[in-house]
């Protein structure tokens, strides 16, 4: 039902109608081609277009149409060719310009909500001992504000951060985890009662790991088989601590679970994947993918896209088949971070997935003519001529490409709207 279309007589526009106009991008001069309408000027732009008849959505619209009009039945005779609306002329330049624009706007705006959550979610994951009540009750705020963006009405993306306002540091791997998971949740369709407890739970998936040494957390060498058994008290020592704190019983199961594999291969208990909690089954999935991303040592981090070829040529039965392959379809092939060459032979780095057409993502393309803080975006779903031949890594690409580009060398993510819904969601 809800991608059934409705359709308007233009007419019957008022403020408060989330349009689609069904034009080429270059054919009228919004920033985008779906929005809500905000004033009377919008109306008399649209009308102008020559469209009569309009596509839009009840469910994001304030209000109702205007009923249809049918007083003058004289007026619809006189109209002929020389009477037709008249496309409003505007600069395809000036256009692009202002979608741009718009689109960097969003894109800060995402950025800025990270970096906020971030330095939450590492307040709440040291702290969570020393003062766990406040530490439960911020975690709980920053979740519940995630879920309502994971599983709101609507298209949502993931966003990987390009480093406009963040860096590297602003990488957090119980943050990533969760956003990830959240992700997964929308895809499944679960509820937000068990998106909440999934998020908790993903958030402190690691709590144990501050009673394990530094000295092996940030070993970049392998660890050696003792180091890698005290490592692997981790899960044990935090499903312990979640009851301490007092976090519900299931999230300190699923904390206990969170490295066990489908085939019996993971620890603590070897369990199979029928004994183990779903949701640890879940965040047993997004963990191995961050960590094959965001390794302690960089130099063995795989792209977004090895990450994911790997998990699934590698390590299927490690994993829950069914949530992998929905891990991969919400990340799509070429997933947040990835570097790409385009049709047109030009390389970019992929800022933006929508998880509904995870094949044409948004694009950030170098351009040497083109400031670097002010890179050109494309939305391969509007530029059906262009498409991406490639991933490549960093290492692949010409020096000036790669300072321009300038991958961060922590693939972070984050959670908004779709960037296709920038100018709605600023209404």
């Amino acid at each position: 039902m809800h991608n059934e279309h409705h359709f308007i007589d233009v007419s019957q526009l008022q403020v408060g109608i989330y349009v689609h106009l069904d034009l080429g991008w270059m054919d009228h001069p919004f920033t985008l081609s779906n929005f809500k309408v905000k004033d009377e000027e919008q109306i008399s732009i649209i009308k102008k277009t020559g469209l009569t008849k309009l596509r839009y959505d009840p469910k994001r619209s304030d209000c109702q149409p205007l009923p249809v009009k049918v007083d003058a039945p004289a007026a619809a005779e006189i109209v002929g060719k020389e009477t037709q609306p008249i496309p409003v002329p505007v600069s395809s330049a000036d256009n692009a310009k202002q979608r741009l624009k718009e689109l960097h706007q969003a894109i800060n705006v995402c950025e800025r909500k990270f970096i906020n959550t971030s330095n939450i979610a590492r307040q709440v994951t040291r702290n969570i001992l020393t003062d766990s009540k406040a530490s439960i009750e911020q975690a709980a705020l920053i979740i519940n504000d995630l879920v309502d963006t994971a599983l709101m009405e609507g298209d949502v993306a993931v966003h990987a951060l390009n480093g406009n306002r963040s860096s590297d540091a602003n990488y957090i791997h119980p943050l990533n985890v969760t956003v990830l998971a959240l992700i997964m949740a929308k895809s499944i369709n679960m509820s937000k009662e068990d998106a909440r407890l999934l998020g908790m739970a993903a958030l402190f998936h690691d709590i144990g790991k501050a009673e394990i040494s530094d000295k092996i957390l940030l070993k970049k060498d392998p660890l050696t088989k003792s180091e890698q058994s005290h490592f692997e008290q981790h899960s044990e020592m935090g499903a312990r601590m979640a009851q301490e704190v007092g976090l519900p019983v299931r999230i300190g199961k699923i904390i206990m679970q969170h490295h066990e594999h489908a085939d019996g291969s993971g620890y603590p208990k070897h369990l199979r994947s029928e004994q183990t909690d779903p949701f640890a089954r879940l965040i047993a999935i997004v963990n191995g993918y961050d960590n094959l991303c965001n390794p302690n040592n960089i130099a063995l981090a795989k792209t977004p896209y090895e990450a994911l070829a790997h998990m699934y040529a590698s390590q299927r039965a490690k994993y829950d088949e069914s949530l992998l392959k929905r891990l991969i379809k919400s990340l799509g092939i070429y997933p947040p971070g990835s570097i790409v060459q385009l049709s047109t032979g030009s390389y970019a780095t992929v800022i933006s997935v929508n998880p509904n057409k995870p094949l044409r993502p948004f694009v950030m393309v170098h351009d040497p003519l083109t400031a670097r803080h002010e890179p050109q975006i494309i939305d391969l779903r509007e530029e059906p001529s262009i498409s991406i031949n490639a991933c490549l890594r960093p290492s692949q690409l010409p020096a000036d490409v790669l300072e321009y580009l300038n991958p961060r060398k922590r693939v972070s993510y984050f959670i908004d709207v779709d960037l296709s819904n920038a100018e709605d969601s600023s209404a």
